[in-house]
């Protein structure tokens, strides 16, 4: 077992040197910036969309009297900052601060942002913490303005928590977006395990290695050449994409936390890809061993590619069902268990269920990698017991 690791530490090393140092290489890691960059200036852009059609509402449960000075305020104020820069004014009927916990149902069609209730003189601005920072200051001027004097207006604010259904809607977006994001990478880099492994069979290399090292070690090693190759790849990328976000700049508060944590997930994220990679390109290699030409693989990988969207689909299904056996199912199956779990991360808090699952996923992982190993042997290096029968034939028959 010993000798088997250091043969495929060896392996993965030499493929992993040989990629990295490569021209190619440098051009691999060019490809997906520029969807990266198109994707950050669209956001931008919709962003600016979303400012110049946004326009809030307060609503506002004053007397009728100063309900009528506030809209002549606001009215006044608009000639010289504008319309768009101060919110929208919406009158409420038999409201009281204790009905705020149903703000977002108001209106079904126009959600309000916040609602302003008192008096002009001592009003309280009801709403979540973020459209309070947002709007305090411009509805305190408001209200300055209709009471036309220059003491200042002393607002109090009222924070509404986060209910339960809506942190359940956020972790099952954050959800949505982790299994996104896990199938796309590892369709974009799962399939160069096969282009590496046919080139070497073509050139011969492999049965070379064959004759010094276990079969083992040469696919184990293979394939985490290949997954550190990607992990260099995703840390390009990603370094990439945070920086120029930070550089635009954009509201990182709005990102619905995880359960666990965005440390944590961060981490699960990147052990989940490792492990989904690992699958795919264990099968992969398996499919690599049964083709001889680059068209064979294209032939026989395309099926695999489906199969996996479709556990991708399954597992994406899935997401909104926890605990029922359907979410269950999803989590067991190897090859969709890495994006049912990911979905888990984000909406459960528990973490023992995931070393679980790891370790049952790296256990799958090596059962493909002997099968693929068998494969290859049977179909390439001609050995194997399929193959000691066919040559005892050929001695028996003379053929």
């Amino acid at each position: 077992m010993i000798e088997t690791v250091r043969a495929a530490f060896v392996i993965a090393r030499r493929d992993f040197t040989a990629i990295i140092f490569s021209k190619s290489f440098f051009f691999f890691l060019l490809g997906p910036l520029f969807p990266i960059a198109i994707i950050v200036v669209a956001g931008g852009l919709g962003s600016q969309v979303a400012r110049d059609i946004d326009n809030p509402v307060i609503g506002v449960a004053l007397s009728p009297a100063e309900t009528e000075m506030l809209v002549a305020a606001r009215a006044q104020l608009s000639a010289s900052l504008g319309s768009k820069a101060l919110p929208e004014l919406r009158v409420l009927n038999d409201f009281t601060p204790q009905q705020a916990d149903i703000l977002s149902k108001l209106d079904s069609t126009k959600s309000l942002s916040a609602i302003l209730s008192g008096t002009l003189a001592a009003p309280m601005l009801t709403g979540s913490e973020g459209d309070i920072k947002k709007w305090q200051g411009k509805v305190t001027l408001m209200a300055e303005t209709a009471l036309s004097r220059p003491a200042p207006v002393t607002m109090e604010t009222r924070i509404i928590p986060q209910t339960g259904s809506s942190s359940e809607r956020d972790q099952l977006l954050t959800a949505q977006g982790g299994q996104a994001i896990l199938i796309l990478l590892t369709m974009i880099l799962a399939g160069m395990v096969l282009s590496n492994l046919v080139e070497e069979k073509t050139n011969k290399i492999i049965e070379i290695l064959a004759a010094a090292i276990p079969m083992d070690a040469i696919f184990l090693g293979k394939l985490f050449a290949m997954l550190g190759m990607a992990l260099v790849g995703i840390t390009v990328w990603s370094t990439t994409g945070v920086t120029v976000a930070l550089l635009i700049g954009g509201n990182w508060d709005a990102l619905p936390v995880p359960a666990v944590g965005w440390p944590l997930f961060v981490l699960l994220m990147i052990l989940y890809f490792s492990m989904a990679y690992l699958l795919l390109g264990s099968l992969f290699l398996g499919i690599g061993a049964m083709a001889t030409t680059v068209r064979e693989v294209q032939t026989l990988s395309m099926p695999v590619t489906m199969g996996q969207l479709l556990v991708f689909f399954f597992a994406y299904s899935a997401v909104t069902k926890l605990g029922e056996p359907v979410e269950w199912f999803a989590v067991l199956f190897p090859f969709s268990s890495p994006f049912a779990m990911i979905a888990r991360a984000a909406q459960m808090d528990n973490i023992w269920q995931h070393g679980l699952a790891l370790v049952w996923q790296g256990i799958f992982t090596m059962l493909i990698i002997r099968f693929s190993v068998m494969l290859f042997r049977r179909n390439v290096m001609k050995s194997g017991q399929a193959a000691r029968k066919k040559s005892l034939f050929a001695r028996v028959t003379g053929k």
